[in-house]
């Protein structure tokens, strides 16, 4: 026995199934390290859960850096990974997603939604094209400016519920901060 990275590849799993998995090994003696995975919701209810969180690795690599790509897009999803900090801004024609923090003096704007697996505390702006149904999630969402379609707030100066991803979304003409649903339910 001992510790593991676990590799759930494909599988999708949120915060009571992986809860479950992790008692199911433990009880056998195994500790997890690392969940690696690239399914959002499994990343999502592993990094609420506490556990440290690695994408599977991609065979495309950065020519000029050689290195793996800090940018891509797969359909109408652009992916950002890595912390974006003071002055950079992230944008999309479709949904956004960054993989690590939006420091403040950062910002992203989606014409869909906006995706932080990690600390949401720049600026964010989904539904840039007036989609009202947008929605901007993230593990905690502290942001110095919420925007969706044409509606503006500030974040919330509460403590985020402990273990719990937060959602921005329009509820009776008001932007309103909740527990997060699944990411791409709709």
């Amino acid at each position: 026995m001992g510790s593991v990275d676990l590799d759930m590849g494909d599988w999708s799993m949120g915060c009571r199934e992986l809860t479950e998995l992790m008692e199911a090994l433990g009880r056998e003696g195994y500790t997890v390290q690392q969940i690696i995975t690239h399914c959002p919701k499994t990343q999502i209810g592993a990094a609420a859960l506490g556990f440290p969180t690695g994408l599977r690795p991609m065979a495309d690599t950065d020519e000029e850096t050689g290195g793996a790509k800090t940018d891509e897009r797969r359909g109408d999803l652009r992916i950002h990974r890595g912390t974006l900090r003071s002055g950079d801004h992230l944008s999309s024609e479709g949904h956004a997603l960054v993989i690590g923090d939006v420091n403040p003096g950062a910002s992203v704007t989606a014409q869909g939604n906006v995706y932080v697996w990690g600390r949401l505390r720049g600026r964010a702006h989904a539904g840039a094209a007036g989609n009202l149904s947008a929605r901007i999630i993230a593990l905690q969402l502290r942001p110095l400016q919420l925007r969706i379609a044409d509606l503006v707030a500030r974040g919330p100066e509460e403590p985020p519920m402990a273990g719990q991803a937060e959602q921005a979304c329009i509820r009776d003409g008001d932007i309103a901060i909740e527990p997060a649903r699944p990411p791409f339910t709709g």
